[in-house]
């Protein structure tokens, strides 16, 4: 005879559960009761399912796009200002060499690098986030996609993205470089180029580096050569087109080893 336990445990699916934790309604009836309560929409289960519907929409839309580089800088910085200025360039030049622009897809800096992509003939992509107050996705772009969860959009811009160009920028804008520089130092990602636009700005940053982080040993010395700094939207562009071809080179010539020790042991 079944005892007061077992007639107190559920089955879920997997999962098995007992005394109160066992739902009042089954799945099947609180899916089809339209008229009732909507506490399940926030539940974590249900925003696994959201999460990766978001990541699917992201890779659907973005497989295609083909070389790309990543642009962020501030929402804050003002339309006709020099940086703006600076980031519609870089937006331009990339474009003309050849490369997709990605931007958070927000004002500022990332309005400006859609801007100048579209200016220069490229592809101009707008990755949005929901935030508490409203910000929509700018005028100047081709593709465009809003996230609800930072660490998906994170994920696109890293996988779509061949290099990182960095202007002036809040906390925002420190997250995603640290986030870039830590991926290509633990080699999570292939070694891409990282170049800062502002030596006003960031070099008291790369300044504290050198002079605390690694005297301190919390960082090895080639670390450094991880980003590259300059004033000058054409270095900007240059630096990743030369560390590209570099890439490019590396792989011809061990495919070239490769073929030949192929062929020696044949």
């Amino acid at each position: 005879m079944d005892s007061e336990s077992d007639k107190r445990m559920h089955r879920q699916g997997p999962a098995m559960l007992r005394g109160k934790a066992i739902p009042r309604t089954t799945t099947d009836e609180r899916l089809l009761d339209s008229a009732g309560p909507a506490d399940w929409l926030h539940a974590d289960p249900w925003r696994v399912l959201r999460i990766q519907a978001e990541f699917v929409e992201g890779f659907g839309l973005l497989a295609e796009l083909g070389k790309a580089v990543s642009v962020f800088g501030s929402a804050r910085t003002a339309p006709g200002s020099a940086e703006y200025e600076l980031g519609v360039e870089i937006g331009r030049r990339l474009a003309e060499a050849g490369y997709a622009v990605i931007t958070g897809g927000g004002p500022g800096i990332m309005e400006a690098g859609n801007k100048g992509a579209v200016e220069g003939g490229g592809v101009s992509v707008g990755l949005g986030i929901e935030l508490p107050f409203e910000q929509r996705l700018n005028d100047h772009i081709d593709i465009g996609l809003e996230f609800r969860y930072f660490f998906v959009r994170k994920t696109m811009f890293v996988k779509y993205s061949q290099a990182f160009v960095v202007l002036p920028g809040g906390f925002g804008t420190m997250d995603e470089l640290f986030e870039a520089l830590t991926l290509v130092q633990t080699r999570k990602v292939t070694r891409f180029p990282i170049v800062l636009v502002g030596t006003e700005f960031w070099g008291g940053l790369l300044d504290w580096i050198k002079g605390v982080m690694l005297p301190a040993g919390k960082i090895h010395e080639t670390d450094l050569d991880l980003v590259h700094l300059t004033d000058d939207p054409a270095e900007a562009v240059q630096v990743i087109l030369d560390a590209h071809a570099e890439h490019r080179r590396r792989l011809e010539e061990e495919a070239a080893v490769r073929e030949a020790a192929d062929e020696a042991a044949s």
